[in-house]
């Protein structure tokens, strides 16, 4: 097929346990473009290892990293993947199609994610489809300004795509119970940011409804007790998120004068 060059651009730090199957995924790219957060482990060494163009910058979030990254990168379409991810063939052959037919109005594609959580592939409590906007016209795209959680925006037409990304996102209950401190304190700061107060019946019922909302609504009671454990850390993660806007503000009014 004759189509347009491809960059991949793959963030990274200290991800040496994953990320030589998410290069091994994407190696018939034109460019590898890796964002690294200074790793200290053997990532680099195997990003390397790959031909990949390696450029480093202090990471603040993930949205300023990326679009910090995007313009350096050397193609016009651009494909963004994490470094526990992993593309498959069908997905390759459909973004090369995809990047050699879109019209001048197709900014962006969005595929959809699947998620292995804890030993096995799962499909409810909103674990899939999970789209995600990945391909897009380096021009056209950029990650909207957000301390977690961020996506992309683009001002044309996102299409979507029909294959599966692979996400290896949970190998075990510490790799989400670790993220929980420094992301729900980004959450927290995001709505301190947009003028959001804490109220105490949100720390009551906004994390209970974010559970039944998953567990009954989504159905994750079918992914069993998979399903009860990611649910549950999603009631968690608002919990944690509402209290740590309630730190926020006690702490300024500590430091205010009386």
């Amino acid at each position: 097929m004759n189509r347009p060059p491809i960059s991949v651009l793959l963030p990274t730090f200290n991800c040496a346990r994953t990320v030589r199957a998410t290069l091994e995924s994407v190696k018939w790219a034109d460019e590898i473009l890796v964002a690294d957060s200074y790793s200290t482990d053997a990532t680099l060494d195997i990003c390397h290892e790959y031909g990949a163009r390696v450029i480093q910058h202090e990471y603040i979030n993930s949205a300023r990293q990326k679009n910090w990254a995007l313009p350096q990168c050397r193609y016009d379409w651009v494909l963004q993947i994490d470094s526990d991810e992993v593309l498959t063939e069908e997905l390759r052959e459909e973004i090369e199609k995809a990047a050699a037919t879109a019209g001048p109005e197709v900014h962006a594609f969005r595929m959809p994610r699947r998620n292995h959580m804890l030993g096995r592939w799962v499909r409810f409590g909103g674990t899939y489809p999970d789209h995600q906007v990945r391909l897009l016209r380096r021009d056209c795209g950029r990650w909207r300004e957000r301390e977690v959680h961020a996506h992309i925006e683009v001002p044309g037409q996102v299409a979507t795509l029909k294959s599966d990304l692979l996400h290896y996102d949970i190998p075990a209950i510490a790799k989400p119970l670790g993220n929980l401190d420094r992301y729900t304190r980004y959450e927290a700061d995001e709505l301190k940011k947009h003028g959001r107060s804490f109220r105490w019946h949100h720390l009551l019922l906004r994390p209970l409804g974010a559970f039944l909302y998953r567990y009954l609504w989504l159905q994750g009671f079918r992914d069993g007790w998979r399903g009860l454990i990611i649910c549950g850390y999603w009631g968690a993660y608002v919990f944690f998120t509402r209290a740590k806007l309630w730190e926020l503000e006690e702490l300024q009014l500590e430091k205010s004068p009386r």
